[in-house]
């Protein structure tokens, strides 16, 4: 420990602790995990590339294992968000913006020159880091690494490691374990290694994440996607028909009974890292108003754009003659139109009291896609769309939203906005699921005001920007499109206000008016419940 004074009046001492003697060793070990790489990176030859893989990944996991067992098991069962402010990496700091500059180059890097971190073209043999995972990926799949395999090794690697660290941090919090362990497993197996062994079945089939539904999973539907699939038999049409019933089945029952945490907080991989390697900058996701509109124009209007432009992608590749093929352009145009109108129909007809001023904006949403689908489809020619060639058109979203939106900000700006800016701002699933949760979702987050103290470590450590200490001041279900379900602001409330249920659909949603009395027979409502 330091012997420096501390000149702080306050009794919790508000300054960072130093790390122990342990912690320093463990950060040692990580950090020559770290150097080899490095060295890899400059086209180090080591004699024995699967052992000093090896080395490299072991010491990093040892490491972390080490310093999150130093951190965690010798302190009390309980809140831990004590000193996020005042740790520089943590609270926007000099390293916190070091760290965020040095994950953005990385994105960077990883999606726009690849040649960088050694991947060889047209055949040639691979060198720099990627060669350092030759010997793994041959071990799996029987082929050199390409960079993704390099991302998913170390994406993999980083959920597991603080994974541990996450269960040790919050081991008084049963929900908060078991979910930790869902999306370590989800990421391990369903991300990383059933792809490579399906590879290893079946060359021919593309890669395929079974756990990433469209929109996340938007190159299903492009068309060397799916002639791939269709070539490959019975197997490849069970996956395109696996991934349209998982659009359209099993998504809606699945947030009908949970709630969007199901997906976001249980299984996606973008959410596991938020909330295993992102955990320390949660509480820098911004909880003011003006933040939350951001958040809501911006992620809906990616959502559109989603639904456009895999609509353009399918569109490109069907025909205008119902000869070759029953689903031509117009066929297709017709039903996708219809599918949206049922879907705004009905959500007028039978959720229009409840959303308020809400349906407004969303009637601007649908009427907007609709008369882009139309005009794509009227000013449409053989090889342009939207005046644009197909092909550059197919590319638009997996580059500024699978790869600059996701990437380089959602992930490589952890330091600066926070862990899921990426799952708030800008993921089109995220969207789509928070509709869902917001219009019949059994879930909501009930609290008990009259306990509430207003301490605001339930706000502090929300990572979606919900200033969820004005609903427990008020006793206010929370039941808002963002929420996650990560249940955090639960297990951090030192008086149990708050409380993740899965009810009826009656009674979810409680809006001020009620609470205060306005309108309303209070008699008669507290006897309905």
């Amino acid at each position: 420990m330091s012997n420096k004074l501390n000149h702080s009046m306050s009794l919790a001492r508000p300054d960072a602790l130093d790390i122990t003697t342990k912690q320093k060793v463990a950060l040692g070990l990580g950090i020559i995990g770290l150097f080899i790489m490095t060295l890899a990176l400059f086209n180090t030859n080591f004699p024995n590339e699967g052992l000093f893989l090896t080395l490299s990944l072991g010491l990093i996991i040892i490491g972390t294992v080490i310093y999150s067992r130093e951190a965690y098991i010798h302190k009390l069962e309980g809140v831990k968000n004590d000193g996020v402010w005042f740790k520089s990496v943590s609270a926007r700091g000099v390293w916190g913006w070091i760290l965020g500059v040095i994950l953005t180059a990385f994105y960077i890097v990883l999606y726009f020159y690849p040649q960088y971190l050694g991947l060889g073209k047209d055949g040639a043999e691979n060198t720099g880091l990627i060669h350092l995972f030759d010997p793994l990926s041959q071990l799996l799949s029987g082929r050199n690494a390409s960079q993704w395999f390099v991302y998913g090794t170390l994406y993999t690697i980083a959920i597991l490691a603080f994974g541990y660290k996450f269960i040790l941090k919050y081991r008084h919090n049963r929900y908060q374990q078991i979910r930790t362990i869902s999306v370590m497993f989800f990421q391990l197996a369903f991300a990383f290694l059933i792809p490579e062994f399906m590879y290893v079945m079946n060359n021919d089939l593309p890669y395929y994440d079974l756990k990433s539904i469209w929109p996340l999973n938007y190159y299903i539907f492009d068309q060397w996607s799916v002639k791939a699939f269709l070539s490959n038999g019975n197997i490849g049409l069970a996956l395109i028909l696996f991934g349209i019933v998982s659009i359209f089945v099993i998504t809606p029952i699945l947030t009908y009974k949970y709630g969007k945490r199901w997906y976001c907080s249980w299984v996606c991989g973008c959410g596991g890292l938020a909330e295993t390697v992102g955990d320390p900058f949660r509480q820098l996701s911004s909880k003011k108003q003006s933040a939350w509109k951001l958040e809501r124009w911006l992620i809906h209007t990616v959502l559109v754009f989603s639904v456009v432009m895999t609509t353009a992608m399918v569109y490109t590749y069907l025909g205008y003659s119902s000869n070759d093929f029953w689903l031509t352009r117009g066929v297709f145009i017709t039903l996708v139109i219809a599918f949206l109108t049922l879907i705004f129909v009905g959500v007028m007809v039978f959720k229009r009291n409840e959303l308020g001023k809400d349906a407004k904006y969303g009637a601007i949403g649908f009427f907007v896609t609709i008369g882009l689908l139309l005009a794509m489809h009227y000013t449409g020619t053989t090889d342009q769309l939207f005046y644009i060639k197909s092909g550059a058109l197919r590319s638009t979203y997996g580059i500024y939203i699978g790869s600059i939106f996701s990437g380089v900000i959602g992930t490589g700006f952890y330091p600066i906005l926070g862990s899921r800016a990426w799952c708030r701002f800008g993921c089109p699933m995220a969207a789509i699921l928070g509709f869902q949760q917001r219009l019949f979702s059994k879930f909501r987050i009930t609290t008990n005001g009259g306990q509430c103290i207003s301490c605001g470590n339930c706000s502090n450590s929300c990572e979606m920007g919900i200033d969820v200490r004005q609903y427990a001041q008020k006793g206010e279900n929370i039941v808002r499109s963002s929420c996650v379900g990560c249940g955090i602001c639960a297990a951090v409330c030192p008086r149990g206000v708050l409380k993740l249920e899965n009810d009826s659909m009656k009674g979810r949603i409680n809006p001020t008016e009620v609470l205060l009395g306005n309108d309303v027979d209070l008699i008669e409502l507290v006897n309905q419940k």
